[in-house]
């Protein structure tokens, strides 16, 4: 299988941690969290919304953005609203890092500026600031598996009380 990395460089609200969480668990998405958080780990917010999937991730904490860096290589996309380039018009690559920043801040821009071919952004309104983080992840890493089509995910469902082979 490819590898999908999901990077949240100082995600500050639990909530949307933890509904990340359960989208990278349910992909096969590994997750990248990098401190500072805005919260503590074992918030009962974090949890509740990443349910019983805790255990499933693929969950790496780094000390600062140099730690991440430093213990990581592959190639890195960077989401953001300031972004000139639509997330869509990107090949990823196996391995690939998307990064988001803050729910308050968004990435530093020395970050953007230096990687400018890699911000990628997300369209939206121009009267409106931004997608909550949780769904811009999901749109993100969906489109990724969508490009390397959807490997060891399941592409069909069952019911629990009929049989589709069954419905006329």
């Amino acid at each position: 299988m490819k590898n999908l990395n999901i990077v949240l460089l100082e995600p500050q609200i639990p909530q949307n941690t933890g509904n990340i969480s359960r989208t990278c668990a349910v992909t096969g998405a590994r997750l990248h969290l990098i401190k500072p958080l805005g919260f503590e780990v074992t918030d009962k917010n974090l949890k509740r919304a990443g349910l019983d999937y805790w255990d499933k991730l693929d969950i790496t904490y780094y000390e600062n953005l140099d730690d991440f860096f430093d213990k990581n290589n592959g190639e890195y996309f960077y989401f953001t609203t300031k972004g000139k380039n639509v997330y869509t018009d990107v090949s990823y690559p196996d391995n690939a890092y998307l990064f988001f920043g803050r729910e308050d801040k968004g990435l530093p821009e020395e970050l953007l500026f230096e990687n400018k071919e890699k911000c990628v952004r997300v369209p939206m309104r121009n009267t409106l600031r931004s997608l909550n983080l949780s769904n811009t992840v999901a749109i993100a890493a969906y489109e990724v598996l969508r490009q390397w089509d959807f490997p060891d995910l399941a592409r069909e469902g069952s019911l629990t009380k009929y049989n589709w082979n069954d419905a006329l």
